[in-house]
C-alpha cells in the first residue's frame, strides 16, 4: 500500500513539474512575441505548413471518402439520404477532421520540433545563445510556436474543403446521391457555430502541439538517446493533450451551440 501511494505521489509530482514547465514555455513565448525573429518564422511556415500540405490533402481526401462510405451504411438503412451532406460535413468539420489532423501533425511536426530543439539543447547551442545575450525564445521558440499554430489552422481549412469535395464525389459514386442534394443539405443545416468550432479546435490543437513539443525539447538532457526520447515523448504527450482539449472544447462548444 505504501509503495502504491509512493508511486502515485511520484507520478503526481512529475505531472506537476511537466505542467509547470509548459506554463513557463507558454509565458516566455508570449513575452518574446514582440521580438520574434521573422526569418525563422518564414522558415517555419515553409517547413511546417507547406511541407505538410501534400500529406494533409491526401489524408483529407481519403478521410472524406471513408466517412461517406461508413455513413452511407446507416443513411441507407434508416432512409435518411437527404441529410447525408450535412452529416458527413459535420463529422469532418466538427470532430473527425480536426482530431485526425491534430494527431497527424503531432507525429510529423511535434516530433520534428522536439528533436530539433533537443539537439540544440544537448549540443549546447542554446546555452551559447544565452552566453552572447541572445534570447532563444525570440530567435527559435516563438517563431516555431507561431508557425505551427498558423500552419495547422490553415491546413485544417484546406483539409475541410478537400474532404467535403471528396465526400460529395463518394456520395455520387457509391450511393448515387446527386451533388446538388449533397450540398443542399450541407448548406441548409450547417450553422456558423459549426464552422467556428472546427477552426477553434484545429487552432487549439496546433498550439498544444507547439507548446508541448517545445517544452519537451528544451528539457532534454544527455546525448542522442535524449533526442529520440524527446521526439517520442512529444508525440505521446501531444496526442494526450489533443484528446483532452477535444473533450473540453466539445463540451464548451456544444453548450455555446445550445
Amino acid at each position: 500500500m505504501r509503495r502504491a501511494l509512493g508511486r502515485v505521489g511520484t507520478q503526481a509530482l512529475l505531472g506537476a513539474q511537466a505542467a509547470g514547465a509548459l506554463a513557463v514555455v507558454a509565458a516566455r513565448t508570449v513575452l518574446a512575441l514582440p521580438r520574434l525573429e521573422r526569418r525563422e518564422l518564414a522558415r517555419g511556415l515553409v517547413d511546417f505548413g507547406h511541407g505538410s500540405l501534400g500529406l494533409t490533402l491526401v489524408t483529407a481526401a481519403i478521410a472524406g471518402a471513408t466517412v461517406v462510405a461508413q455513413t452511407g451504411l446507416y443513411v441507407q438503412r434508416f432512409g435518411t439520404r437527404s441529410i447525408l451532406g450535412w452529416a458527413a460535413g459535420y463529422a469532418v468539420l466538427w470532430e473527425f477532421g480536426p482530431l485526425l489532423l491534430g494527431l497527424l501533425m503531432a507525429a510529423r511536426l511535434g516530433a520534428r520540433n522536439a528533436a530539433e530543439l533537443a539537439s540544440l539543447s544537448t549540443g549546447g547551442q542554446l546555452e551559447g545563445l544565452r552566453g552572447i545575450s541572445l534570447d532563444p525564445f525570440a530567435l527559435l521558440v516563438a517563431p516555431r510556436v507561431v508557425a505551427m499554430g498558423v500552419s495547422v489552422t490553415a491546413l485544417s481549412a484546406l483539409a475541410f474543403l478537400v474532404s467535403v469535395l471528396f465526400e460529395s464525389m463518394a456520395a455520387r459514386l457509391l450511393l448515387g446521391l446527386p451533388l446538388r442534394s449533397f450540398f443542399q443539405s450541407f448548406a441548409d443545416m450547417l450553422r456558423p457555430v459549426d464552422l467556428l468550432g472546427g477552426v477553434l479546435k484545429a487552432a487549439s490543437f496546433g498550439l498544444a502541439i507547439a507548446l508541448v513539443s517545445t517544452a519537451v525539447g528544451l528539457r532534454a538532457r544527455g546525448g542522442a538517446r535524449a533526442v529520440g526520447q524527446a521526439a517520442a515523448s512529444a508525440v505521446v504527450l501531444s496526442c494526450a493533450a489533443i484528446f483532452l482539449l477535444d473533450f473540453l472544447l466539445t463540451l464548451a462548444l456544444a453548450g455555446l451551440a445550445g
